[in-house]
């Protein structure tokens, strides 16, 4: 009764009272994740011992388990997906296509050393955040070509770049995270005295659900089974996988296929105590560039590894593998590459392996 007569004393309907409480509530919510980070710059200035050189001498990180998957989301696929992994760590760039770009650009060159002083206090959105954020300079130094590169302490920037990746396997960012990103952004625009070309908040968060819907309809797992007549010990079947150009994983249960340094396909988990009977191998399509042809390759070593060891190729339902079948496989590879090309984000490229992790 009491919040009736207030809306009748102002003249305000439900809905209008209703969204002057959605409103106050954003206003709270934002005061709490200024204070927020308020507190962790000064705990970081605070820890004196803490080597600055010693923790951005090197490529930034991102945040612990980024690239763990999500039970809750669903991928299409021609099999269960599984992870795959690439042999060696790549150094990622900023890229526009994927990620959220704020950029600060300042009146006179600054120094590295005194962004990076800035920037250490953000060390806990490091354990809060899912997504990877980066931060890039334009070096100034009259020795060195001008370029976006990682910073250094002992070189000056005239402008700054900071951003965070808007969507992967996990979804699409979050409101709440890519909010507290840009408060972040602002903040250190204010202590630096530089301007800032910020997108909106909205606008970003559209271009993540957009960049989740594609990255869900080209999200394919393609699998070859080979099914044996009769199960070939664990000794014979090893030996036979490295004859034909398999590695032995490092947890001792899969073999991967590698190609210049990359893994084309891999083999699902083996029992190395048992007697192999079957065996699935597998590609994570957006991973792998197309001119590796890398289906075709899979489809092969599958044929060489059933005559080998007397088996044959089966679906999933453990149904013979037939030409029609393969050929339809074709059909929706090309259109998936040509899909992944036309959004400027080819299979195998360094920005294909950030969305699909």
């Amino acid at each position: 009764m009491y919040v009736e007569q207030i809306m009748t004393m102002l003249g305000l309907s439900d809905l209008q009272l209703a969204l002057a409480v959605i409103g106050l509530l954003i206003l709270i919510m934002v005061a709490v994740l200024n204070i927020k980070y308020a507190r962790a710059r000064r705990k970081a200035k605070e820890q004196s011992d803490y080597s600055l050189d010693g923790r951005f001498a090197r490529e930034p990180t991102f945040g612990p388990g980024f690239a763990d998957a999500d039970p809750s989301r669903i991928e299409p696929s021609f099999g269960d997906v599984q992870p795959m992994t690439i042999s060696a760590p790549e150094k990622f760039t900023i890229d526009p296509r994927i990620d959220c770009v704020i950029t600060l650009r300042f009146d006179e060159a600054i120094s590295g050393a005194e962004i990076l002083q800035e920037i250490n206090a953000w060390t806990d959105l490091e354990a809060q955040s899912t997504a990877r954020w980066m931060c890039e300079g334009l070096n100034a130094n009259i020795d060195v070509a001008e370029d976006w590169e990682e910073l250094h302490p002992d070189s000056t920037y005239s402008d700054l770049q900071l951003a965070i990746q808007l969507a992967s396997r996990k979804g699409p960012i979050g409101v709440l995270e890519l909010s507290d990103f840009c408060s972040r952004a602002q903040a250190l625009a204010e202590t630096l005295g530089s301007q800032i070309d910020m997108p909106s908040v909205s606008a970003m968060l559209e271009s993540a659900k957009e960049l989740d819907v594609m990255a869900a309809e080209s999200d394919i797992q393609l699998s070859i089974n080979i099914l044996f007549d009769e199960p070939c010990p664990w000794g014979n079947f090893d030996a036979l996988m490295r004859q034909r150009g398999f590695k032995l994983a490092r947890n001792g249960r899969q073999y991967e296929y590698l190609s210049k340094g990359l893994v084309l396909f891999n083999s699902t988990d083996l029992d190395p105590n048992k007697p192999v009977s079957q065996i699935t191998l597998l590609l994570e399509v957006p991973l792998v560039p197309q001119e590796e042809r890398a289906f075709e390759r899979m489809l092969s070593e599958g044929v060489e590894l059933a005559q080998a060891a007397h088996g044959r190729l089966v679906d999933d339902n453990g149904i013979n593998l037939s030409e029609a079948a393969v050929i339809s496989i074709r059909q929706h590879l090309d259109v998936l590459y040509a899909n992944l090309e036309k959004s400027g984000i080819p299979a195998g490229s360094s920005t294909a392996s950030r969305l699909f992790s």
